[in-house]
């Protein structure tokens, strides 16, 4: 398997960002990934996967395993974790002329109502009915672009009858049917709201004992949440980075969060994002220059140049080579950097994507949070 990946310009809530970037190309995120070394099932034990520290200031690396992380952290630390929880949005059915379709909800839009993505020989018409597997009825009721606007038939609330007859929307790279243990580890065991049609995966390797390890040390958890949408595993297909538009995601940044990062600033602590999902509700809940209690779209789109407000470590995941979250890795630790520990990871026969394995990084230099707060961000490696 071989990607490539082309940034964009940063957007909040639909205002631009700037980045003072230099012009960079997808063949500047080009990486060859052996088929292999997609991880295609979850190890047996959430914590047991393997971590690739990377010092964003000097390239450096390490190889671990994720339940090593507390000794990357210090007391005072604030971990922030996205909370939302993947509903299974995979419907399967016909239309009721007797085409074979198959529904990726993008998003829920009311009790009865949803956005999404239908893939047909021909799609369905306003008004038609998609006859589910278990014989219940959806109506297409109209377009939004390419995603459909579907209604329930039979009153039950769509949430409820994802949950009932849904398959886990597990990403298109592992090539294989959901399994009845998708619905545990395709999701974090802190998940509370219900909303996103992709994991947060980062926090997939977080178990009970481990979470209990970190506070037992004396770092802090705080959460956001963020859906994250079907158009996380988009392609971007333009040429340049200032020409890509980024997909649009409900985010909440409650105030409790913003009080838990004040209180670390204050004592000296560093604010480590767990996913990119937390680090763009971080950033978007920044946008003014001060982290504040945020709620609503962003369509943030961080790429080489975005100089960081809040966030001072992140805990991830490796990323496709055409995603746009590979190059928000890569505004924060350098472009460079995070290529060469691409390149050490599959030397390394690490596990890829979303049930694969992790990484910890330090940015480049100190978010402007902490630089404001006088506070270095430490040394983590």
């Amino acid at each position: 398997m071989s990607v490539r990946v082309r940034p964009s310009a940063p957007c909040i809530g639909r205002i631009a960002v700037s980045a003072n970037s230099l012009s960079m190309n997808v063949s500047d995120f080009h990486f060859e990934l052996p088929s292999e070394l997609i991880a295609r099932y979850p190890l047996a034990q959430r914590s047991a996967s393997r971590l690739l520290t990377l010092d964003g200031a000097t390239g450096k690396t390490s190889h671990h395993r994720f339940l090593d992380l507390p000794t990357f952290l210090a007391p005072g630390d604030l971990l922030v974790f996205n909370n939302t929880r993947v509903i299974p949005a995979r419907l399967f059915g016909r239309k009721e002329t007797g085409g074979q379709l198959e529904i990726l909800v993008e998003r829920v839009t009311g009790e009865h109502r949803l956005l999404a993505h239908v893939r047909a020989s021909k799609s369905p018409k306003a008004g038609q009915k998609i006859i589910l597997e278990d014989q219940s009825v959806l109506r297409m009721q109209g377009r939004q672009d390419a995603l459909f606007e579907l209604s329930s038939e039979s009153g039950e609330p769509v949430l409820d009858l994802l949950e009932r007859i849904g398959h886990m929307p597990l990403p298109p790279y592992v090539d294989r049917p959901d399994e009845s243990t998708d619905r545990e580890r395709y999701q974090t065991v802190y998940a509370r709201e219900s909303g996103a049609v992709a994991a947060p995966t980062a926090g997939l390797h977080f178990d009970q004992p481990l979470l209990a390890a970190l506070a037992e040390k004396g770092i802090e958890s705080a959460f956001v949440t963020l859906h994250v949408g079907a158009g996380t595993f988009q392609p971007v297909r333009v040429d340049r980075i200032e020409d890509h538009i980024m997909h649009s995601e409900i985010a909440h940044v409650p105030e409790e969060t913003v009080a838990a990062v004040a209180r670390t600033r204050a004592r000296g602590g560093r604010v480590i994002a767990v996913g990119t999902t937390s680090v763009r509700s971080l950033e978007s809940a920044s946008r003014e220059g001060q982290l504040k209690p945020f709620r609503g779209e962003t369509d943030i789109f961080i790429f080489p140049g975005y100089r960081f407000q809040c966030v001072d470590a992140m805990v991830t995941n490796f990323h496709l080579p055409e995603s746009t979250l590979i190059m928000l890795v890569s505004a924060f630790a350098g472009q460079n950097h995070v290529m060469a520990a691409y390149e050490e990871a599959i030397r390394g026969r690490y596990r890829f994507f979303s049930y694969g394995d992790a990484m910890f990084i330090t940015g480049q230099v100190s978010s402007l949070g902490a630089a404001n707060a006088n506070t270095p961000p430490g040394d983590l490696l």
